[in-house]
This record gives C-alpha cells, structure tokens and sequence, in this order.
C-alpha cells in the first residue's frame, strides 16, 4: 500500500463507537481481575506509562481492577507469547506496538507466536514517530542538505539506533532504501550513550522516537531535521515532518495497540474496545497521551488489524533490505 494513503485508510476505519458508560457489559464480566501484559520493563519508557494511564482509568471504569504485568524479553517476544498461550476468557489483554507484532516475526526464525493465528484485534491506540537529529556540527539543517551530503560521502557518516531490528533501525533503513545513500549503523544497548557519541561527533545522526529525542532538542545539544510522519508531532511542534520536507511516504514510528488471545468473545472484546475509545476521547487522558508523543486513534478493531496486516509486509521487506536475522 502507498504511503500516502496509510492516514486515509486507518481515517475511513476510525469511526470511533459510543462511550463505553451508556453500555451495559457482558454479562460476568470481568469476574476477577484482569491483566495487561506489557511485554517491556515496568517503571519506565513510553509502553509501560500509556499502559499504567489506561488501567488507572479503566480502573474507573470496571467492577474488577486491571493490573499492569510486565513480561520483559526478547523483543517483546516473551510477553506476547505468555498473552497467545492465556486463557481466551476475557481476563488478559496484550499491550503491544509495532516492533514486537510486525517486525519481530520477520527478524526471529520462531518468535513464540503468530500475530494472525494467536491474536484478536481489539484497539489501535495510536503511533509515536521517529525524529531525525544530526550532530551539531555537521552543518546541515534540512533533509534535502543531508541526503545530497551522504550522497556526496557515501559511507562516510554514521547513524545511532537503539539495536538491530528496533523502529529506528528500520526508520533509517527506510530512509536508505527511499534516497539510495550509505550511511553506516552502530546500534547501542543504552541509547544514552548513542546520544553522548552523537554530541561529540563520534556518530553523525541518529533516529530515535521523538520523545526519546525531544529533551536533547530542547535543549540545543541537537540539530533535529524532520519528523518520519505526515503530521507534526504535540512534543515538537516546531519540527517539520518528512512530508512537508519533501518525501511523503518517508513515516516510522511505533504503534501501539491491545489484542485479546484467539477465541476471547466477541462481547467481551467489543467492550474493551468501546472502555479505551472512551478514555481516548477524554480530554484529560489526551492531553496525558500526547504528553507522551502519542498521535491518538482510537477506533474500531478493524483499523488495528488493518494496520498490523501492512506493517508485516512494509517491515518484512525492511527487514530483507537491511539483512538482519535475529535468533
């Protein structure tokens, strides 16, 4: 699918339902309390606090507490596969993004799971984009000035991610694939040390998500060039995106949404959907979410499974572009 449509189609899904307080939950459910697996780290980074927000306000919302888990490991892997192997009763929920439900199946021989076979759509909750920043002295300023110098120097610059595989890898390979410039990849275990070689000039750019970036930024220890999307980002507003400089098309980020084990039911999912529409749509909740870089959606189910359908071909063939092969 062409990247300029990739708005317009998960816009003509997005008809969000009715608050979710005007209707009446299945029947018995929930009955006990119900898990979020979070398969990352808890106590920090984006996942962990867009899920800790949502339980405190479904919280609010449900007879039975929703607790967050968190099932670190291989990228996301070992938490998904604990959501696919879970009872279908309506008690466990996956929060996941893109890097674990699109791309981990094309960079692992065996994941542990099937994001069509083991997984059931429930919302798509939205995307945080990838920025691109360049060291300071670099002297340039615009994505057009820095494509004509890498095209000049092929080779001679090097760009920071946070690994092999990861939504910033995949966003600088995109950029390689769309320009045809050579640029070399140094991926780090700690991005903090990524952006310590990039002030001082050991590394030339980097890509990161913008809320990983936007405190650099701020603070003048980075030169940002453009945000990989078609909309500005609340964190940066004043950074211009990849389209307006452009290249429309050029749009990496990390979705984030919440699938239900294969077999959950069909009431119970749609009930889930319409809770996290209505804390979506909360005015306070929005304001906290794009606090958090968050481009909200929202939405019915299909507009998650329709999104998740085009990132496992768009980041297979990264994937097979860049050669990476993760065990």
């Amino acid at each position: 699918m062409p990247f300029p449509s990739r708005r317009l189609l998960l816009s003509l899904l997005g008809a969000a339902p009715a608050a979710a307080a005007a209707q009446e939950l299945p029947p018995g459910w929930p009955e006990r309390p119900m898990r979020l697996v979070v398969p990352a780290a808890g106590g920090a980074g984006t996942a962990d606090t867009i899920a800790r927000l949502l339980a405190s306000e479904l919280d609010k919302r449900l007879p039975q507490r929703t607790l967050v888990e968190n099932r670190p490991g291989a990228n996301g892997n070992v938490g998904a596969s604990a959501v696919a192997r879970a009872p279908a009763d309506g008690h466990s929920w996956l929060f996941s993004w893109s890097g674990t439900l699109a791309t981990s199946p094309a960079l692992y021989r065996d994941p542990g799971f099937d994001p069509r076979r083991d997984f059931e759509p429930v919302i798509l909750l939205g995307n945080v984009p990838n920025i691109l920043v360049v060291n300071n002295a670099l002297g340039v300023r615009t994505l057009e000035e820095l494509t004509a110098r890498l095209r000049r120097e092929p080779g001679a610059l090097s760009f920071g991610t946070s690994g092999n595989g990861s939504s910033m890898h995949l966003a600088a390979e995109l950029y390689r694939q769309r320009t045809g410039v050579e640029m070399v990849h140094v991926p780090y275990a700690g991005i903090q040390q990524g952006f310590t070689d990039l002030f001082t000039g050991r590394i030339q750019l980097m890509f990161n998500l913008v809320t990983g970036a936007a405190p650099q930024v701020r603070g003048g220890q980075v030169t940002p060039i453009a945000i990989l999307s078609d909309r500005r980002s609340p964190v940066l507003p004043e950074v211009p995106t990849t389209a307006e400089m452009g290249m429309p098309g050029l749009e990496f980020g990390s979705w984030f949404g919440i699938l239900a084990p294969r077999g959950t039911p069909a009431p119970v999912r749609a009930a889930m959907n319409r809770l996290v529409n209505e804390v979506l749509q909360q005015p306070e909740s929005r304001q906290r979410l794009e606090g958090q870089g968050l481009d909200i959606m929202g939405g019915p189910p299909e507009r998650l499974g329709a999104l998740l359908e085009e990132d496992l071909r768009r980041h297979a063939e990264l994937v097979r572009f860049a050669g990476i092969r993760l065990e």
